[in-house]
């Protein structure tokens, strides 16, 4: 089953999310912070990444672009979580480099649909061949 690590400062959220996604079978790595999350992140290679937005220190936005310039990290599905739903705040969040982001309060629905279509996407892109340009 998929690994997925979860940035979220906020213990309600944080217990919320774990129990949602062991409730279906996933194993949950936790970071409270952006800092450790990139760390975790680049030493654990999860197969999707659930991020928050606002964290103390650097925020979730801020991570986001930095683990999608990252080589090791870059195509590490990332998916925004949120409490800020407004069209610009969607924009900024894509920008960073966010696959997609779920609106706080949690759908477990939305949540489950979203990781499940990622998770189908970044495997079907890892069983493809290099695209090779020929002369």
């Amino acid at each position: 089953m998929a690994r997925i690590l979860v940035i979220e400062d906020n213990p309600a959220n944080m217990k919320l999310v774990l129990l949602l996604l062991r409730n279906v079978g996933y194993t949950a790595l936790c970071a409270v912070d952006a800092e450790s999350g990139l760390t975790l992140a680049r030493a654990e290679k999860p197969d999707l990444i659930l991020m928050d937005i606002q964290l103390p220190g650097m925020d979730g936005l801020a991570a986001t672009a930095l683990l999608k310039q990252d080589p090791v990290t870059a195509t590490i599905p990332v998916v925004a979580l949120t409490a800020m739903a407004m069209k610009a705040d969607q924009e900024k969040i894509m920008l960073a480099g966010c696959d997609a982001y779920i609106a706080k309060p949690l759908s477990y629905m939305e949540l489950y649909a979203v990781i499940d279509t990622l998770l189908v996407a970044s495997q079907a892109a890892a069983l493809e061949p290099p695209f090779l340009e020929l002369p």
